[in-house]
């Protein structure tokens, strides 16, 4: 039974864990991978399914209950589906969830789903075939929008979508997207941009009051009550709309006080703060053959290590040194 010990020095209770499953992505998009070539993890360095089916177990052992599988692009891995479906079977485990750029959704879904994974969240930071090739450096907008229709048709709930703002790149597609909610039942999820490690984009960020404002547009933005499972999303819907709109807002008004994550990097690494370089390294002590509860120390050095808020202002320049891509979003 959950001891719930994943209690900060702030009291709150961290039981969601992001798990980064690799660094290896099929996308370059600008605000995630530099365009000059960063070194790659190797085979070894690179933590075993095996290894991350015992820390999650060990996570859920103090309260861990939802966690949610990223990259890089996890889908890239090679036995990811096996992967899944043994994660999904974890006794204690009550949401699991999956984030994918949807590149190899499509073809990729029935695997998915017979995993145990109902909950997808896309990375689209666009509708238009050019402009994705422009920010991910490939042509596969339609195999993406593709996989997205096929998941709301399997039945996958909630299908979200998540869309970087960047303002200048995609600011005059913000109404289009939030129209999608209108017809179909997808979570249009608006992100303001995080400057993390190195990065081409070079403007001002779009902030949720912006954003807010152009979407209503198409009408009066209704409040929706949260949920127990909810993330940090403000979440909205138009009067008759099937889908919903969430405004995720990290640098006008953080989340902080009630943030309740940790995430495993795929390199092993505990980092209790998205927007920190603060972790503790679980891979050396597990590989040396440490026992649970000595790992579970480790987990406990991580939540103490948590901070109460981020430094990272609208005009700084200066956030942690790690990528993106290797962090795990």
């Amino acid at each position: 039974m959950a001891d719930f010990q994943l209690t900060d020095q702030y009291k709150r209770n961290l039981n969601y864990l992001r798990v980064s499953i690799t660094d290896r992505c099929n996308l370059r998009c600008m605000y995630c991978v530099p365009r000059d070539q960063i070194p790659k993890l190797t085979h070894r360095d690179i933590l075993r399914y095996e290894e991350i089916l015992r820390i999650v177990r060990i996570g859920i052992s103090m309260g861990i209950s939802k966690v949610r599988i990223t990259g890089g692009e996890p889908l890239v891995r090679k036995g990811v589906y096996h992967f899944l479906e043994e994660l999904s079977a974890i006794d204690g485990l009550k949401d699991l969830s999956l984030t994918t750029n949807g590149v190899f959704l499509k073809n990729n879904l029935n695997k998915i789903w017979r995993a145990g994974v109902r909950r997808i969240n896309v990375s689209l930071d666009t509708l238009q075939r050019r402009k994705f090739a422009d920010i991910t450096g490939v042509d596969r907008f339609h195999q993406v929008w593709e996989g997205i229709l096929g998941a709301a048709q399997m039945g996958f709930s909630p299908l979200k979508i998540n869309v970087v703002a960047l303002r200048d790149v995609n600011t005059d597609e913000l109404v289009d997207f939030a129209r999608l909610s209108l017809t179909h039942p997808f979570h249009i999820r608006f992100i303001e941009h995080m400057p993390i490690g190195q990065s081409s984009v070079t403007e001002g960020p779009v902030l949720a009051p912006e954003i807010k404002s152009v979407i209503s547009s198409l009408g009066e933005l209704k409040p929706l009550p949260r949920k127990s499972h909810d993330g940090p999303a403000e979440r909205y819907r138009f009067e008759g709309a099937k889908g919903e709109i969430g405004l995720i807002r990290p640098l006008s008004h953080h989340f902080c006080e009630r943030c309740n994550r940790l995430r495993l990097t795929a390199s092993g690494q505990l980092r209790p703060c998205l927007l920190s370089d603060q972790v503790e390294d679980l891979k050396t002590p597990l590989r040396k053959g440490l026992l649970d509860e000595d790992l579970r120390e480790v987990f406990l050095r991580a939540v103490q290590h948590k901070p109460s808020h981020h430094d990272l202002v609208q005009d700084d320049r200066n956030g942690p040194s790690s990528q993106m891509c290797a962090i795990g979003g």
